[in-house]
């Protein structure tokens, strides 16, 4: 981001909540989200879609894991405490001014989590070694 502010690269690929505060400062200008529907945080900004670019869709999303042995009746006290956290309004308000969209809460489980996951891995992993990229 500070080169893009800079003026050392032209273009980035950067999540919501580095990209918003800087687009919102006149830092940098944002030409599109990469995803199917505009942000709620961001009404303004067009979809790749809406550019030119269909279905160059990329989403941010977080999850929380644990150590496979850990009990079912641990993890699901562990969801409830975020599925809680994530229904409070303030968190909801902070999450929305940081670009960041909470999913429904029908995909708040660690069974849609695992589902998401394998889904994004199949979708990017063929990706990944057809441009032999490499861990750093």
């Amino acid at each position: 981001m500070q080169d893009l502010v800079a003026g050392q690269i032209d273009l980035m690929f950067e999540s919501p909540t580095n990209a918003l505060p800087n687009a919102r400062a006149g830092r940098i200008k944002s030409y599109a989200v990469m995803a199917k529907n505009r942000l709620a945080a961001a009404p303004d900004i067009r979809t790749v879609d809406e550019v030119g670019l269909p279905g160059l869709y990329f989403s941010y999303w977080g999850g929380l894991w644990a150590p496979k042995s850990t009990p079912k009746d641990i993890i699901a006290k562990l969801n409830t405490a975020v599925v809680d956290a994530l229904a409070d309004p303030l968190v909801r308000s902070r999450l929305a001014t940081l670009g960041l969209e909470i999913f429904p809460r029908e995909q708040q489980t660690p069974e849609a989590l695992a589902t998401l996951q394998k889904a994004e891995i199949e979708k990017w992993w063929p990706i990944i070694k057809a441009a032999n990229i490499k861990g750093e």
